[in-house]
């Protein structure tokens, strides 16, 4: 008997059948009754990279804010740039947003400060021009100070912290902190000038200015203002008139100071470009203890020296603060503690004239002192081609190069043309971030309104490697303080008050801090 009659044939209506695990049942099929095992090796994906055919990016790390989960495996991702850090995952805690509008930023941005303020990192925005962060900052526990439109102050000169600190420091580590103070006085009256006159000062009143607040602390009790410090340039005391180079004569001394006089008198009185905001004493002193954001809200896009002038004013206090605080954690005066600072929406400043970009770099270079983490927010590249002077605006993009770790939402085509100068992308990290910025694609959020499909997703590079792809996932408490928009839209509807507003989104304690803040200034 033939063995092969006893195998099963396929049915005669069909010549095309599949074939099984152990190959075809059919005369000369080639069925095996063994089935041998393939050999098995393992290797690093360095070793087999040609061999392994899934590319899905980089995994889903655990090192710090529960951001949300990776999406395309669906893994938990817990990333912050402080944590990166501490992991070696990146070199520097710095990290950069960018995203067109309305597609997360500042909530992700906040969610992870609010895991920093956990951990007991304070975090400082410098200059919130939208005001999204004051809800935030207050859950943290943390200090709003307001500025502009009669809300709130910021006296150039007030050396802030660094007077307890001189009187607490002695030998070099004094000297160190009365000379950081003194220049920061300085560079932040020659930028506001800057800022007012949209053209930097000349050497000379680089000269001028910085003898006149050397006298001018020598001879004035307690905290100056700008009008004292340009009564003392009027009343022409002799060492001014040495550095003038006037010669005895005194037309030649007006000559040299009448320019630099008008301006500090535009900041003194409120009558120049910049407004009031920096006429009057501080309103609020700096907590180093607690997280703080300078609202900035008050002052309109309309408004752009303002806006400048003022996120220039916050930088330079948020830094030199920072400083002094370092300085007297070396000297073991302080603990040592860790603070995040949030440049949001800083190209802003960068726009207003030359020299500007040069004082914001030598501001955020701050950020090298141990401890110190950076976050860094804007829309586009875009942002920084309002930056005239050609120069300028390469040093600008500068500031996002040297950032570590660079976070990506919905951004169009040429957007991401001009991020491949410094992150590698894939095809498909492209196509992924493109399609985030789709306006046609909505959908459905947690409130039951439309939004657009890009909202809350993230691409994050960390230095080369390929990205991760997240979904930000938003707990109770985070959702509730960052939509702040239908509560407002909604008492606004039932015909509330401002002051009613601001109490039912900040509470009793916070109605009462923007109160005093007011009653203060005025």
């Amino acid at each position: 008997m033939n063995p092969l009659n006893l195998l099963p044939r396929p049915a005669p209506r069909s010549r095309h059948f599949d074939p099984l695990k152990r190959g075809y049942r059919i005369a000369g099929g080639g069925y095996a009754n063994l089935l041998d095992l393939p050999p098995e090796y393992r290797g690093s994906s360095r070793q087999v990279c040609g061999l392994w055919p899934f590319s899905s990016g980089s995994g889903a790390p655990l090192a710090g804010a529960p951001l949300g989960q990776q999406m395309i495996t669906g893994q938990v991702v817990g990333l912050d740039h402080f944590g990166a850090f501490e992991e070696g995952l990146i070199p520097n805690p710095s990290v950069y947003f960018m995203s067109n509008p309305a597609l997360g930023k500042s909530t992700a941005v906040g969610k992870m400060c609010l895991w920093l303020a956990y951990r007991g990192v304070p975090s400082m925005y410098l200059g919130d021009v939208k005001g999204e962060h004051v809800l935030r900052t207050r859950k943290a526990d943390g200090k709003v100070n307001r500025l502009g439109s009669g809300r709130g102050y910021l006296n150039p000169l007030d050396p802030g912290g660094s007077a307890g600190a001189v009187e607490r420091l002695t030998g070099t580590l004094r000297e160190e902190v009365a000379r950081g103070a003194h220049e920061q006085r300085k560079a932040l009256m020659m930028a506001l000038i800057t800022v007012s006159r949209e053209s930097k000062p000349s050497e000379q009143e680089d000269l001028i200015l910085g003898r006149a607040l050397e006298i001018l602390y020598d001879r004035h009790d307690g905290v100056p203002l700008v009008r004292d410090l340009e009564k003392l340039i009027a009343e022409a005391p002799e060492d001014l008139r040495t550095v003038v180079l006037d010669r005895g004569d005194m037309d030649r001394y007006l000559d040299a100071t009448d320019a630099l006089r008008t301006s500090l008198i535009g900041i003194a009185t409120g009558s120049g470009p910049l407004g009031d905001m920096f006429s009057r004493h501080t309103t609020e002193q700096l907590d180093m203890t607690r997280s703080v954001c300078f609202d900035l809200s008050a002052l309109p896009d309309t408004q752009p020296q303002k806006q400048a002038a003022g996120l220039l004013a916050c930088w330079s206090v948020g830094f030199e603060a920072v400083n002094t605080a370092q300085i007297l954690a070396d000297a073991g005066l302080e603990p040592r503690r860790n603070y995040n600072i949030v440049l949001d929406e800083f190209w802003r400043a960068l726009r207003v004239g030359r020299g500007i970009v040069d004082k914001a770099d030598s501001l955020t270079r701050l950020n090298r002192n141990e401890g110190v983490g950076q976050m860094m927010i804007s829309h586009t590249l875009k942002d920084f081609e309002a930056v005239a002077d050609e120069t300028d605006r390469a040093k600008a993009k500068g500031f996002v190069e040297r950032c570590a770790m660079v976070v990506l939402g919905g951004l169009g085509a040429k957007e991401l043309s001009e991020v491949e100068h410094f992150r590698r992308l894939t095809r498909q990290e492209k196509r992924r971030v493109e399609s985030w910025a789709d306006v046609k694609k909505i959908t459905t959020n947690q409130h039951g309104r439309t939004a657009p499909y890009g909202r809350g997703k993230f691409l994050v590079k960390l230095g080369q490697a390929p990205g991760i792809p997240v979904q930000m996932k938003l707990t109770g408490v985070e959702d509730e303080i960052s939509d702040t928009n239908t509560r407002w839209e909604s008492l606004r509807k039932q015909g509330a008050s401002t002051e009613e507003i601001e109490r039912e989104i900040f509470g009793e304690e916070g109605q009462d801090n923007i109160g005093g803040a007011d009653s203060a200034a005025a």
